[in-house]
């Protein structure tokens, strides 16, 4: 690999099908097949997303960490199985594109007979990873191959790995209309977001960037207006305990900052399309 050059590679990893990206500067993402799970991304000698230790790779459980593709339903607000079909389902890895210090690759997903069974709708999907050097853009297109408008919610339901949760700081939702779903309360976002126990809110995207302190480390997040929402969620000791495909102190080494669609349903036209994409760019050590 010439220096700032990159390139691509399918891998078998964790019993898993996937694609590796590598840049010059040692740079990485593993994009797993099944669900076009980013799971992996290394940026400036540092693992920049949560992979659970616990998860049972058994190629159709939900994979626990990294970026889940949540669609065409978000969480449990529909009749369709929590979080959609897509994380579950096997996508087609696409030719990667290389130039100098930049690669990107394209997975897709379309409908069949299974997916029309649970969601009668005609749809191609595709995911996007692109890495250039300290930065990930994971994109969402949504084709509408049917005769009718589609309808859909989900998310880029990004781990993003943390040394200490109770340490963790998240700025730039401020005066963001905020709902707590802990609580069913509304408020406006403080500047400043902290952890000490189970925390899970729906914001209004930001219009600016989002930055995520960890003790030295610093990572800034960006969203695309196609999406509405930025989610923001951790699951706290008790709940965590309780959740068989993740270790007891998980909790404390994640918090999810999600591009998201939630409280209301995007809808496509006939023959349309959709795009939403979710950012991160590793900073330099405080």
């Amino acid at each position: 690999m010439a220096d700032g050059g990159a390139l691509c590679r399918s891998e078998t990893q964790y019993g898993q099908a996937g694609q590796r990206l590598l840049l010059a500067n040692g740079d990485t993402v593993w994009v797993a097949l099944q669900g076009a799970h980013v799971v992996s991304w290394q940026a400036a000698g540092r693992e920049r997303l949560y992979l659970s230790p616990k998860n049972v790779w058994d190629g159709h459980s939900a994979i626990r960490g990294g970026v889940p593709v949540c669609f065409p339903q978000f969480n449990q607000r529909g009749s369709l199985p929590k979080h959609g079909f897509a994380r579950n389902s096997v996508w087609t890895a696409g030719p990667a594109t290389v130039q100098d210090a930049h690669v990107q690759q394209d997975f897709t997903l379309a409908s069949c007979a299974p997916s029309l069974a649970l969601w009668p709708q005609r749809f191609e999907a595709t995911l996007r990873v692109a890495l250039t050097p300290n930065e990930l853009t994971v994109t969402l297109s949504v084709h509408n191959t049917d005769a009718k408008a589609l309808q859909f919610s989900g998310a880029l339901h990004s781990y993003l790995a943390v040394d200490d949760i109770a340490q963790a700081r998240l700025r730039g939702l401020q005066g963001q209309p905020e709902w707590d779903a802990l609580a069913d309360t509304h408020a406006s976002a403080a500047a400043e977001l902290q952890f000490d126990g189970e925390f899970d809110r729906v914001y209004g995207a930001a219009p600016g960037l989002l930055a995520l302190q960890d003790g030295v480390h610093r990572l800034e997040i960006s969203q695309s207006p196609g999406w509405a929402n930025s989610v923001v969620w951790n699951p706290g000791r008790d709940k965590c305990a309780a959740m068989a495909d993740l270790p007891a102190d998980g909790f404390s080494h994640f918090v999810c900052v999600e591009a998201a669609q939630v409280m209301s349903p995007i809808t496509v036209a006939a023959a349309g399309n959709w795009q939403g994409w979710q950012r991160f760019r590793a900073l330099q050590e405080a």
